[in-house]
């Protein structure tokens, strides 16, 4: 999510962690949650230049928010061919988060401006602001909330209107506390979250906050070319109408169909 200014004393911890976390014994074997593999489905061209912050599919259109100061925006894209059809570029102060659709708006949250954008779907025109008090990292939508991720371990449920906290959950495995939540998709019933610096992505219970399974895209970034040292995995879209997923990363140069295998 953020450049790694700012951010280097983080290192590897996120990704060690989580092994450590996952790292099946035989004592804890029954403990742990379902880990799935991946297959590749098919792969559409991404802008490498693309720092992916927030990501879905609508209506047949892939919408893209990206962030840095001085390149963030929010762009309507054809999957097939990798064409930005519209763009919106966002003020150099700000750094450019997650976004989501509800209705015919979409949000776009800023990294430490406590800022939340609000756009007409069709023109992008800006409709509304509201303030956020957190840091801004992912949004997902679940039919009543947009669930915000800041970077913590806390996923917040909040009212689209104003931007409230309406409740919250702490996500974890096996009782520990999993940070660095980022960028969000809603699926099917369920919160997925990809774990910043990580190659996984946790699918998460919205009432209890706890991982159900998890996705290991390992291997995934070698599929693509990346573009800097912060090319980490980060993007999910789902297709509904077509049950198609759709993942990505900051300067990749593609966005990847794939179907789960597995449990393993």
């Amino acid at each position: 999510m953020q450049s790694i200014k700012g951010k280097a004393a983080l290192g590897l911890r996120p990704m060690v962690v989580l092994l450590a976390l996952l790292a099946v014994s035989l004592v804890s074997a029954q403990e742990q949650p379902p880990q799935y593999g991946y297959s590749i489905v098919n792969r559409f061209p991404h802008s490498i230049n693309a720092f992916t912050q927030g990501l879905f599919y609508h209506d047949g259109y892939l919408y893209e928010g990206t962030g840095k100061n001085g390149q963030s925006s929010l762009s309507r894209i054809e999957l097939d061919s990798g064409e930005v059809l519209q763009s919106k570029q966002l003020s150099r102060r700000y750094f450019g988060e997650g976004i989501e659709l509800v209705g015919d708006r979409i949000y776009q949250l800023t990294w430490r401006a406590n800022i939340v954008f609000v756009y007409d779907r069709e023109s992008f025109d800006l409709l509304d602001s509201h303030y956020n008090p957190t840091e801004g990292w992912g949004l997902a939508w679940d039919g009543e909330h947009l669930i915000l991720s800041d970077g913590t371990a806390t996923l917040r449920f909040m009212d689209p209107e104003n931007f409230s906290s309406q409740r919250a959950v702490e996500v974890t495995i096996n009782g520990n506390p999993i940070t660095n939540l980022n960028e969000l998709e809603y699926i099917n019933g369920e919160i997925w979250a990809n774990v910043w610096q990580t190659d996984f992505i946790l699918r998460i219970d919205p009432e209890t906050g706890q991982v159900n399974s998890v996705v290991d895209l390992t291997g995934l970034a070698d599929q693509t070319q990346l573009g800097s040292n912060e090319a980490v995995l980060n993007g999910i879209a789902w297709d509904a109408e077509q049950e198609r997923l759709l993942v990505t990363g900051k300067h990749w140069a593609h966005l990847f169909e794939i179907e789960l295998t597995g449990p393993r």
